[in-house]
């Protein structure tokens, strides 16, 4: 890892211009893009208190006249971070645009939003590809992220564009976000709390190593609670009604990953129920890359959904007690299920420079809905075969799949399987919803 920056410092400080170098030099050998101007370009703000470095949310010092400094160790700390999460380009969460969603404006005392940021920016340039040609040379960054390297836009039809980004970055982002809101709630606690026991006094300060006194605010210490079934059995569209229920979701602690601060509520789109609050990118984790009419594209993280983190996600969609009750998944759940793992073995392989690789990229259709289950037919194909010779590798009734599903949750996650079963509760809804199947609306979660 290369360093190239030594000037600056004084007493454990360096200028913005000194930490703008350092931050670029530490992270240049890292998966995630970082660009320069991290202390002193746009959205970087030093005289509220502190800029963000990935989830970091690094203090901002006044020296004596009024030069404004950063600790090196906390720059340090932070590029460390970011250098530890590792980026998978083929792994991309969609972040808009989303029709239906209010524009409003930023404000110099706007938080991070990062989404609203990049979608204004795009919107306004006319794209990432006319944007760079307009505006060469300048930086942009968010919590010190070079998102233009990494963004992608994916055009459909000819006129409808998506944006991307990959899943790690997606989560770092909104840890960053979170990250911030922590940080001026905590500022704001400590500034009402000056006036109340000390009306007619100045703020507090710190003094650094040099002795000189800065605006330094303590570093938030709460987290977000772990999720335990407050909200079991209620119906989404209920609840999404009540005031103060956003707020309340962000008090939590994502129910799946267990570690990101939830920012919405999953529910489950065939009966209603809400399934538990989640982070924005568990949220899209589960969501298919590619949604036709009834048809669905598989993709590499549906690994992750039923081998690797298994057991969390099962757990996560039996918590809807129409799914539990039934003993199997939503319908397009049990599709990429059907696809991915029953008929995984069936999907043929082409020689290539290292062994074999896998045919193609999976795909299930399905005819019908899991509202007549018995004309209800999953048809698993093989897209991009590079031969041409493979398409159809299974057609599986809806029936059969579902049976299959329960003799592989029995198999793979035993304690899941016992809590299921249709003795388990009543009063569930006579007649499931069809399947939500447009991700561009303002129901994003599809599942």
């Amino acid at each position: 890892m290369s360093e190239r920056v030594k000037p600056g410092r004084a007493h454990g400080l360096i200028t913005l211009a000194a930490a703008d170098a350092l931050w670029v030099g530490l992270t240049a050998d890292g998966a995630v893009p970082t660009a320069p101007g991290a202390f002193t370009c746009s959205p970087a703000r030093a005289w509220v208190g502190y800029v963000l470095l990935g989830d970091h949310a690094v203090t901002m010092v006044r020296a004596s006249g009024g030069q404004w400094n950063v600790p090196e160790d906390e720059v340090r700390l932070a590029a460390t971070e970011v250098n530890a999460v590792a980026m998978d380009r083929h792994d991309m969460v969609r972040i808009g645009p989303f029709r239906g969603a209010p524009r409003q404006g930023c404000s110099e005392e706007t938080p991070l939003r990062w989404r609203r940021r990049i979608a204004e920016e795009l919107q306004e340039s006319g794209g990432p590809q006319r944007a760079a040609r307009r505006e060469a040379g300048r930086p942009h960054h968010l919590a010190g992220i070079d998102w233009r390297q990494i963004l992608v836009e994916q055009t459909r039809d000819g006129t409808h564009r998506t944006w991307w980004l990959p899943r790690a970055v997606v989560r770092l982002l909104d840890a960053a976000e979170h990250a911030e809101t922590r940080w001026v709630q905590a500022a704001r606690t400590r500034q009402a709390s000056a006036a109340v026991t000390e009306p007619s006094s100045r703020p507090r300060r710190a003094r650094d190593a040099g002795g000189r006194q800065t605006a330094s605010p303590e570093r938030p210490t709460a987290s977000p609670r772990p999720y335990d079934k407050e909200l079991e059995g209620q119906l989404y569209s209920v609840l999404s009604r009540k005031p103060g229920t956003s707020s309340r979701v962000a008090g939590w602690a994502c129910a799946v990953c267990r570690t990101e601060p939830a920012t919405v509520l999953d529910h489950c789109h065939e009966h209603g129920y809400v399934r538990a609050p989640v982070c924005q990118s568990c949220n899209t984790l589960e969501r298919p890359d590619h949604l036709y009419n009834n048809d669905i594209r598989v993709a590499n993280r549906y690994t992750r959904l039923f081998h690797t983190d298994t057991d969390n996600w099962l757990r996560h969609w039996h918590r809807c007690p129409g799914c539990r009750a039934r003993t199997t998944l939503p319908l397009p759940h049990l599709a990429a299920w059907t696809a991915h793992t029953a008929c995984g073995p069936l999907r043929p392989t082409h020689p290539a420079p290292r062994g074999r690789k896998p045919c193609g990229v999976l795909r299930v259709s399905w005819t019908g809905s899991q509202n007549a289950p018995r004309s209800c037919l999953l048809t698993v194909t093989v897209d991009f075969c590079p031969s041409g010779e493979h398409r159809i590798l299974a057609q599986v009734p809806y029936r059969e799949a579902a049976e299959r599903f329960r003799i592989w949750l029995a198999e793979t996650a035993p304690a899941v399987a016992a809590a299921a079963g249709p003795d388990r509760l009543d009063g569930l809804p006579a007649q499931s919803r069809p399947v939500i199947a447009d991700t561009s609306g303002k129901n994003l979660e599809l599942f």
